[in-house]
């Protein structure tokens, strides 16, 4: 049985994230879908829920500076900021399209649901194997390669462990996906 994976290159995420770089709202709004997975951590089910009105203020004409919701699997609450690079795709989707406050961020071409989370591996399974990624990349990989990034830069694993909403240490580590190249890595920086 195959493991998802996350992303380890910033090379690799670039080019996923770019893969839908193109002028028409699909396409923009599959974009947004892969920057909004790898910028949040947040899970699938969680993300396609969301709704404008949980990005943008529409009294006062302007983004949010972060999401506030109950994730659905946990029935936690989480806050995530939106950081630049999410503000950037968001108020590009935002301009393209003028969506309604309970207008779902990611709408199916149907009607005013959201896509699910068929859809979403589809959209997500597609720019990976177009760009030449593993065969193993799904939308856990987003929230995957999220917290391995965050951790290669230096960031705690109980920060992330927080953030994940994970009940132990052993999830989180599991979801480093912390392989052979990453342990050789540790011993040839630590040399006492």
């Amino acid at each position: 049985m195959s493991t998802t994976q996350p992303i380890r290159t910033t090379k690799d995420v670039k080019k996923l994230e770019c893969y839908y770089k193109k002028d028409t709202l699909m396409d923009e709004r599959n974009r947004l879908l892969i920057v909004m997975g790898l910028n949040t951590a947040l899970r699938i089910t969680d993300i396609l829920n969301l709704q404008w009105k949980s990005v943008y203020d529409y009294e006062k004409k302007k983004l949010k500076t972060h999401i506030e919701l109950v994730e659905r699997k946990t029935g936690k609450s989480a806050m995530v900021v939106l950081n630049s690079v999410l503000r950037e795709s968001l108020l590009h989707r935002f301009k393209g399209s003028r969506p309604e406050p309970d207008d779902y961020l990611f709408a199916s071409s149907r009607g005013k649901k959201p896509i699910d989370r068929h859809q979403a591996y589809r959209i997500i399974r597609q720019a990976a194997s177009q760009c030449g990624l593993s065969d193993h990349i799904s939308c856990h990989s987003l929230r995957k390669t999220f917290g391995y990034h965050a951790w290669k830069q230096g960031i705690q694993p109980a920060v992330l462990m927080d953030i994940y909403n994970h009940s132990s240490y052993r999830i989180t580590a599991r979801y480093l996906c912390i392989d052979q190249d990453d342990r050789d890595a540790v011993f040839r920086h630590v040399q006492l």
